[in-house]
């Protein structure tokens, strides 16, 4: 299986969103909500430029003490954020998941208006 981004709307709020699978089926980022469906695609288009990048990645911690990242663009705009991980070890190989599946062309698009 090759790794993919997915383009989801939230029945709720009507956003949109993507998400990047890896090969094996696992998400290894989410994006923030997009009013527009183009907005987020150019948000897919703004990872697969910048993934890269080793400048475009943060690592944080959360108040409950798991380590994530996140990746910017060129403006320093937060594009996507991963999951929580239990070590910053992890967190490491979720970043070094997104640089190896980042520039994928595959973008299944699961919005009602596809």
């Amino acid at each position: 299986m090759a790794a993919k981004f997915e383009l989801f709307q939230s029945p709720k709020s009507k956003e949109y969103y993507f998400r990047l699978k890896a090969g094996n089926g696992e998400i290894v980022m989410n994006s923030e909500g997009y009013k527009t469906k183009k907005a987020c695609m150019n948000g897919v288009d703004s990872v697969r430029k910048n993934c890269d990048n080793d400048d475009r990645y943060e690592c944080r911690q959360a108040k409950n003490g798991k380590d994530y990242f996140i990746i910017k663009a060129g403006n320093h705009q937060e594009i996507g954020r991963s999951q929580m991980y239990a070590s910053m070890r992890s967190c490491r190989k979720g970043m070094a998941s997104v640089k190896r599946n980042g520039n994928c062309d595959r973008c299944m698009d699961l919005t009602e208006d596809s």
